[in-house]
């Protein structure tokens, strides 16, 4: 959620950086105005109150010194009233406020470039050429499919479309990978593994700003008034909302594997083959909970550690910064981690990073205090570490033989039991 001070402060600049996204103010004129009326409410409610306490004051002097205060005890009646009824459309105003902002997307880094869609995101980086083949490459779909660790029929009979069930040797890669992410982001870089619940209350989906403008997308459960996760971000990020946290506890460094659940209800007909884009799939996520002078280095820092998996697994990739047009709602500048798809003869994302700098924080109304200072509200990250069936889908396709076979990344080999290559006859 945006400062309403910075608003008002600096409205030009406000409206500038929402444009730069391409899609117009996102309803600030709204907001400029539900925040002048409620500076002039407030000053009629503020001089009304002054007016009550001095009249207050002096009615117990009236009737000491014999005087008649009925006069000033009828005002005083009616002054009560207007100052109930005041407060009242104050309210009001102020949580038409609060909407207007909850509807208003974070502002784009000077360092986000322009663009209309992700056809204009900027490579920044890349990892190995993508994988060359001396042979016709199969997609995932099929290669699962021959291997019978994948079953897309079966999946659609439990649950419908773009559900999968996993079987054996796929099923135990997918808890290999769960594993190996897991235990780099705890060893390696310094995160604290949490097992959080995987369906949050409103409260909650707000604060990460799922809520409202998303919530097509979420899953509901209206008997709780509980939505089942999108993201582990949610339930992660969320685990300090309205809390005021000491300087030396931060950063806070959260990592999580979760299933979560999407409707995909603004993407018909994208993705519908194989595991790309499912309505329930498994991630580890990182988040991230900093000092706001530190957030662009842990920006760094968290991108390096998505990275750190992919090189581990020996998986081609590049690294994009998201043009403005591409930028997520509470985003203030993202990279997108692509690993290469053979069947796609493209790059795929597989991880998002991004600064929110203060714009959860403020909608979840987490803050930190410095030594002897007044409480400020923090800096939040987060990013896939990774989605776990594209990660299967990328080693299938990437590391798929010529008999049909797959071979497991070395990594990887360990957690497997000692299982390095996926065969027919191993199933």
């Amino acid at each position: 959620m945006l400062d309403i001070k910075k608003v008002r402060e600096d409205y030009e600049g406000v409206k500038e950086r929402l444009e730069f996204r391409g899609k117009g103010d996102f309803g600030l004129e709204e907001v400029k105005e539900l925040d002048i009326r409620r500076r002039a409410v407030l000053a009629e409610v503020e001089k009304m109150r002054n007016r009550q306490k001095t009249v207050s004051r002096e009615i117990p002097k009236m009737k000491k010194a014999g005087e008649d205060a009925t006069e000033i005890l009828a005002e005083m009646k009616e002054l009560s009233a207007e100052i109930k009824d005041k407060d009242g459309e104050l309210s009001q105003i102020e949580a038409d406020l609060r909407d207007a902002l909850l509807g208003i997307p974070n502002l784009p880094a000077e360092e986000v470039p322009f663009g209309n869609d992700d056809t204009e995101n900027v490579e920044v980086r890349k990892f190995m050429e993508p994988t060359a083949f001396d042979f016709e490459p199969k997609a995932h779909w099929d290669i699962g499919t021959d291997l019978d660790i994948l079953d897309f029929e079966r999946g659609g009979k439990l649950a419908g479309s773009r559900f999968t069930v996993y079987k054996d040797l796929g099923a135990r890669l997918e808890r290999a990978l769960v594993n190996f992410m897991l235990d780099m982001h705890v060893n390696k870089h310094g995160y604290r593994e949490i097992n959080p619940p995987f369906m949050v209350n409103r409260d909650a989906m707000i604060g990460t700003s799922q809520l409202p403008k998303f919530e097509e997308d979420m899953f509901y459960i209206p008997q709780k008034d509980f939505f089942l996760i999108p993201t582990a971000e949610v339930p992660l990020t969320n685990l300090r909302a309205d809390e005021i946290i000491p300087e030396d506890e931060l950063p806070l460094y959260y990592t999580a594997y979760t299933p979560c659940f999407r409707a995909e209800a603004g993407s018909a007909g994208r993705d519908t083959r194989g595991i790309i884009r499912q309505h329930q799939f498994n991630k580890v996520e990182m988040v991230k909970v900093v000092k706001p002078e530190t957030s662009w280095d842990e920006l760094e820092k968290l991108t390096d550690n998505a990275e750190d998996v992919l090189k581990e697994l020996g998986l081609p990739y590049h690294v994009v910064r998201l043009c403005s047009g591409d930028l997520g709602f509470g985003s203030s500048m993202t990279y997108d981690i692509e690993v290469w798809m053979p069947s796609y003869n493209r790059y795929v994302e597989i991880s998002s990073c991004s600064n929110m700098t203060d714009f959860q924080a403020r909608r979840m109304n987490m803050r930190m205090r410095r030594t002897g200072e007044k409480p400020e509200f923090v800096h939040t990250l987060n990013g896939s570490g990774l989605a776990l069936g594209r990660t299967v889908a990328a080693v299938l396709e990437n590391y798929q033989q010529a008999d049909g076979s797959v071979v497991i990344p070395e990594v990887l080999r360990s957690y497997m039991g000692g299982v390095e290559k996926i065969e027919k006859k191993d199933i």
